[in-house]
């Protein structure tokens, strides 16, 4: 991962994180249902806001999750700015929620991967689970944050 491009824990505001959605493909996963409420709440809300920046403190990766920090990681966000991508930063974002959350010995990680995605998980290790249930009666018009 380039050297000028620092990972940290940190919340950041709705306004940057949709900032940032426009600059990824996370744009394309949210309904637009109270999109901007939803957002605020998600953003302070998770257990696990990592943030990389590059030099100039512009958002380039965020990692969201949520963990119980005993058994389980449940990765709600993982996106890269399109024109940062392919330099390692999703890798090291998951690598250090991972650990954060209590290290790959105790933790279990869970997400949904778009399809564009797959692979990219699959280099990881991560593989496709069958034993994962969805109760979803929430109302979703697709659209892109742009």
């Amino acid at each position: 991962m380039n050297e000028k491009i620092i990972i940290r824990e940190e919340r950041i505001s709705a306004k940057e994180y949709i900032e940032f959605l426009k600059r990824s493909d996370l744009g394309k996963q949210y309904p637009k249902e109270r999109f901007t409420e939803r957002i605020n709440k998600l953003v302070n809300n998770v257990s696990i806001s990592l943030i990389a920046r590059n030099e100039n403190e512009t958002i380039v990766g965020v990692l969201f999750g949520f963990t119980d920090y005993a058994y389980w990681l449940y990765i709600t966000d993982l996106g890269v700015d399109r024109d940062y991508e392919g330099q390692g930063i999703g890798s090291e974002l998951m690598k250090k929620a991972h650990n954060l959350a209590g290290g790959e010995k105790d933790i279990a990680v869970y997400l949904i991967a778009n399809d564009k995605a797959v692979k990219f998980y699959e280099k990881l290790g991560m593989k496709k689970a069958d034993d994962v249930m969805e109760y979803n009666h929430v109302e979703w018009t697709k659209f892109t944050v742009e």
